[in-house]
């Protein structure tokens, strides 16, 4: 589960985001609480469009409010696409600077979800948490794929995750890691 102060600290990140005019939507563990079985998570992870050319003015933006967790966080910021930050609480922020045309589709089928007690945050699709843990194909990614699976069942858009991921997994030139979320949900479906 998450803890409470973890909560707060998305629907902030989701206010100052809002603030600034961006789109986004959150991803990784927060998006697994929805979606799958709630398990422990220590960090917030959110797609943020941002254009290439614009890091730099974006990332110093975000970092008026957020302190970044590294050295350099801007030069990473540009080079990761990624800006490592945190709250005032030490809770980590993982922005992963999105522009490419699959994280415009991922952030275009988010939706909002009612957190008791805290307020609502946008999170991705179960789709797309999907199609993102299994490009990501750790351990813990491969867990919360099968969970997902199991929990959202026939609801789950086969076709989508397939048009989407495929050309992700050949990218990164690991098109086998399709295979092995076919055989997820083989199991899965064997099993009902």
């Amino acid at each position: 589960m998450i803890p409470k102060s973890l909560w707060k600290t998305a629907v902030e990140l989701q206010r100052y985001l809002d603030s600034l005019g961006h789109q986004f939507c959150f991803i990784g563990g927060v998006a697994v609480q929805r979606w799958a079985d709630p398990r422990l998570t220590q960090d917030v992870d959110v797609t943020l469009l941002v254009e290439f050319g614009d890091e730099e003015k974006v990332v110093t933006k975000i970092l008026e409010k957020y302190q970044p967790r590294i050295e350099n966080p801007t030069q990473f910021a540009i080079q990761s696409r990624v800006l490592l930050a945190q709250d005032s609480q030490g809770i980590g922020i993982d922005l992963a600077l999105g522009g490419m045309p699959f994280e415009q589709r991922l952030i275009a089928r988010s939706s909002f979800w009612g957190v008791p007690g805290t307020g609502r945050i946008r999170t991705c699709a179960a789709e797309d948490l999907v199609i993102l843990k299994t490009f990501a194909a750790r351990p813990r990614d491969w867990s919360d794929v099968e969970n997902t699976i199991i929990r959202q069942g026939t609801k789950l858009d086969r076709n989508l995750i397939q048009e989407e991921l495929l050309p992700l997994l050949e990218l990164k030139e690991e098109p086998e890691l399709m295979e092995h979320l076919n055989s997820i949900f083989a199991k899965i479906n064997s099993e009902n």
